[in-house]
């Protein structure tokens, strides 16, 4: 499986001004360099996958610059306190304000002027256009890809969705991998419905999955071997795109694959937990996450207590 890059603050590389043109967009810089440069600083923490696709978190001071072109289209939520700001594309200016339940959409190849006063707190996704174009294509949809400059612009449904990718940009690999995979896709959905030249209405995919795929389905997330567990191997088995297999696989179990996944290995944590007297930090390795901290707080924003709390009450 091809593994995503996940990258602290301290992993981010800087470009300076004199790298940036206005170059296609074969030619422009990838999101995550370009917003370094920009924003003079780090992200608190990103996620990217080899496709392009990614999700950052980040935390600026006030902008005053200008974004050049980049190679994915970004979409941003914002997460701070209310302030005006401006942004100029050419000679068109549009004065929003940022609050949460808006959306930013900077299309990929554009350029525009940010004047931001006050600091920001934003969640990114940066979305190749090929993504955009696969999920269109699987969804049925033939109307334009092309995504509308957005500034500011209520959505908060695509907001909220955006927002809640900042609690899993780590811990554990397959689960976090799986997420952005399915939060990408369902983003790519939401944005084809709204913010394209021609919004439409995407149809909901009835039917589940049959009895057999269902099964293979499951037990590839049940194996604790180092099999892919990516959305697009899940997808394979069951001779469907992601678009449809997704919403075939919530229609046959009520859970979205992410969200069986994560049952699943609560229900082994907890098992591990109430049977042996194996250490949380070793419980935490054997399920895949990548600190005894990252577990205890999976494991608390299910049940509401801590591994070892757990541990102590059940016994």
């Amino acid at each position: 499986m091809s593994k995503p890059i996940l990258r602290n603050s301290s992993e981010v590389n800087f470009q300076t001004a004199s790298d940036a043109d206005s170059s296609p967009i074969s030619e422009s810089r990838a999101a995550d360099a370009e917003m370094a440069r920009v924003l003079h600083t780090k992200p608190l923490r990103m996620a990217l996958d080899p496709s392009g696709a990614g999700i950052a978190h980040w935390k600026h001071e006030p902008l005053h610059d200008v974004v050049e072109p980049m190679s994915q289209h970004v979409i941003m939520a914002y997460n701070g306190s209310v302030q005006r700001m401006e942004r100029r594309s050419g000679r068109s200016v549009a004065i929003g304000t940022f609050r949460p339940g808006v959306l930013i959409i900077i299309p990929e190849g554009s350029s525009s002027r940010w004047d931001i006063p006050k600091p920001v707190d934003v969640v990114q996704l940066y979305l190749p256009h090929a993504t955009l174009k696969r999920v269109a294509d699987e969804a049925g949809i033939a109307t334009s890809t092309n995504l509308v400059e957005r500034t500011a612009h209520p959505d908060p449904i695509t907001s909220r969705l955006l927002l809640s990718a900042a609690d899993v940009l780590g811990g554990n690999e397959a689960l976090d991998a799986l997420f952005r995979q399915q939060l990408t896709d369902l983003l790519a959905t939401r944005l084809l419905a709204a913010h394209t030249g021609s919004p439409t209405t995407i149809q909901p995919t009835m039917g589940g999955l049959s009895p057999k795929v269902l099964l293979r389905a499951i037990e590839r997330l049940r194996s604790d071997s180092d099999a892919d567990v990516s959305l697009a191997a899940l997808a394979s088995d069951a001779g469907l795109s992601r678009f449809h297999f997704c919403r075939a696989f919530k229609e046959s179990t009520g859970l979205s694959p992410h969200a069986w996944l994560r049952q699943h290995r609560l229900e082994q944590a907890m098992s591990m937990l109430r049977d042996t007297d194996t250490s949380v930090v070793s419980v935490a390795a054997a399920l895949g996450y990548s600190s005894q901290t990252a577990f205890a707080a999976a494991f608390r924003k299910m049940t509401g207590e801590t591994p070892s709390d757990w541990r102590r009450r059940i016994r």
